[in-house]
């Protein structure tokens, strides 16, 4: 989960969508509405491409209520989206949510030179085997939330 849904979280989606294979059902969404049915940013689609994945489907979402109850899992992108996600959730959601990192952030590379998207994407492709692992061998489903 992260904030417009346009970098950070349709990334990890597709990461951990293919670290996971079939076992895994990813989905992302955002806090903000203001990108809802735009494509993820340009910039990020073309670094996602040089790395293996394909954005070019992706549309923003906003994050619902009825996300949150889908997911196992809801995994934020740093902690201001973290802070967010606790306020609107409820005693069954919150035991769900937690970092994608563990401890620390994954910086919005939105508006940021190319340097920036590739970190986020060196990032996000080092936290994804911490969680497809364990959701792969329960059959589990994970929600991504980012900009």
């Amino acid at each position: 989960m992260c904030l417009g849904n346009i970098c950070r979280s349709p990334l990890a989606a597709a990461v951990l969508a293919q670290h996971g294979g079939a076992a895994v059902e990813v989905r992302s969404a955002g806090l903000a509405a203001k990108w809802v049915g735009r494509p993820a940013d340009p910039p990020m689609i073309a670094v996602a491409r040089a790395h293996g994945y394909d954005l070019t489907t992706h549309r923003a979402c906003a994050l619902s209520a009825a996300l949150l109850q889908w997911a196992d899992v809801i995994l934020a992108m740093d902690h201001t989206v973290l802070t967010a996600l606790r306020d609107r959730a409820d005693e069954h959601t919150r035991p769900k949510l937690s970092l994608y990192l563990g401890d620390r952030d994954v910086p919005d590379p939105f508006g940021h030179p190319a340097e920036a998207f590739e970190k986020c994407v060196a990032l996000i492709e080092s936290g994804a085997d911490h969680h497809v692992q364990p959701l792969g061998a329960a059959g589990r489903s994970a929600t991504e939330h980012t900009r």
